[in-house]
């Protein structure tokens, strides 16, 4: 902690910029002896300060150095960041020159983690850097904005405030074990564990949602040959994706495509048409398509709504194995079904989407269901929404512990053993934030970061 690090802050490769960053007691320093302008050390926090980078008497860049000073700055500590060209000799030859000067390399998220360290975020906020950096989408970046930000921390500060207070009526009881006194009220601390019940409840509920929008949405394009699968895969990214034939059992193998529809990240995947495969080739197909729609959070089912009839339609999706995975029934070819048959379709399967690939029409009706099949309406601004496997495994915990508490109250344990549990569940509640850290478990956090942040 009392080393000056340093990294390239920017992505690898050549670009019109390339930003390097030190932090530590010697940041600004360190830059002054290799800064060619005006004397950093004397300059004030928060400035912009144009010069040269030198070695000797050669000068390797005309750079902005930009200063932060202990403790306004993102770890809390000296920090300065050097706005080189973006040509990789150069900032290779800085960061050289740097480190010659007294600075060593950082470590993968070492910054993130001086700052969390520095009291500047919690561990949950640290962890919603990365999210933040790798969010590729709407509602990923929002999710992991509300989390850096404290939303997510606060509930789970507010979930330990209210059980710290009764753990030390607890622990206060124990004391007094003689004297068979009870300080803490049994029936206001069953209320309490029931509400922290059902609030932790919410959150682990919220994960398949979160981890879904954090990943993206896998979704599953399925049907018999023919159903016109490709083509909507081609609609959806509105160019030519797939290979669009009339003969029957083109697509061999699955297609994966990413598309962002309603601020969400969807990963499409087309498959091959399901069927009493014909040769070895077309066998593995359809055993692939059966495998992607076990894997997937959404199948859209395409049928061609202009040769199947409504008893075929039945027996499709009584086939069609999902599980709890959403199922959207989709008509395609639109274009060339007649009202009547369509209204015929709608009696055996009210909830049908028709649509034509060919031409787009019904296309935006199908996006909404996708957007609404995996938020619903329970996606709220200001909901707390849970996408980091880490949390789940802590929240789940809690509720066991939770679970024993309500068990002990309900079996009349004694002080000691109820303060165990509810210890326990304040340990847990800890490890989100970090109020309870080890060493292994910041370092298999902050490595997964990368270099510079």
């Amino acid at each position: 902690m009392n080393d000056t690090i340093v990294a390239l802050s920017t992505p690898q490769g050549t670009g019109a910029i390339g930003v390097i960053r030190l932090s530590g007691p010697q940041a600004i320093c360190i830059t002054n002896r290799v800064f060619k302008g005006k004397n950093l050390d004397q300059q004030p926090a928060n400035t912009l300060h144009f010069g040269s980078i030198v070695r000797g008497t050669v000068v390797l860049d005309e750079v902005v150095v930009a200063l932060f000073r202990a403790p306004h700055s993102y770890t809390k500590e000296d920090v300065a960041e050097i706005s080189c060209h973006g040509s990789p000799y150069i900032l290779q030859q800085v960061i050289e020159l740097l480190i010659k000067q007294g600075a060593r390399p950082a470590k993968p998220g070492e910054f993130t983690l001086r700052a969390f360290l520095h009291g500047r975020m919690d561990l949950s906020q640290a962890e919603a850097v990365a999210d933040l950096i790798a969010s590729d989408s709407a509602a990923s970046h929002r999710i992991a904005m509300q989390q850096m930000r404290g939303g997510f921390s606060n509930r789970i500060k507010d979930l330990r405030t209210k059980l710290v207070h009764f753990a030390s009526m607890i622990e206060l009881e124990l004391d007094f074990g003689e004297e068979d006194v009870e300080f803490a009220d049994r029936k206001d601390l069953e209320n309490l564990v029931n509400e922290l019940q059902e609030i932790i409840g919410r959150l682990i509920r919220s994960f398949q949602l979160g981890n879904v929008i954090k990943m993206g949405v896998s979704t599953v394009i399925a049907g018999r040959p023919n159903s016109g699968k490709s083509t909507l895969l081609n609609r959806l990214l509105q160019e030519e994706r797939a290979i669009v034939s009339d003969i029957p059992g083109t697509t061999r193998d699955t297609i994966e495509e990413a598309i962002t529809i309603g601020g969400i990240l969807f990963r499409i995947i087309d498959t091959a048409g399901i069927r009493d495969a014909t040769d070895t080739i077309e066998k593995l197909g359809v055993e692939r398509t059966y495998q992607k729609i076990s894997q997937s959070a959404i199948v859209v089912y395409l049928f061609d709504a202009s040769e199947l009839d409504e008893e075929q339609l039945q027996h499709d999706l009584q086939r069609l194995e999902t599980g709890d995975i959403p199922v959207l029934v989709v008509g395609n070819k639109l274009d060339a079904v007649p009202r009547q048959k369509l209204a015929a379709f709608l009696e055996v399967q009210p909830n049908i989407h028709f649509l034509s690939a060919k031409n787009g029409e019904g296309i935006d009706q199908l996006e909404k269901a996708l957007v609404e099949t995996i938020v619903g309406q329970g996606l709220g601004a200001e909901d707390t929404i849970v996408s980091n496997a880490r949390h789940l495994d802590s929240l789940q915990s809690t509720q066991q512990a939770l679970a024993a508490v309500l068990t002990g109250i309900a079996t009349r344990n004694t002080s000691d053993f109820l303060a165990l549990d509810i210890r326990r569940a304040l340990h847990h509640l800890g490890e989100i934030t970090g109020e309870i850290t080890t060493d292994d478990l910041l370092d298999n956090i902050f490595s997964k970061f990368c270099i510079g942040k």
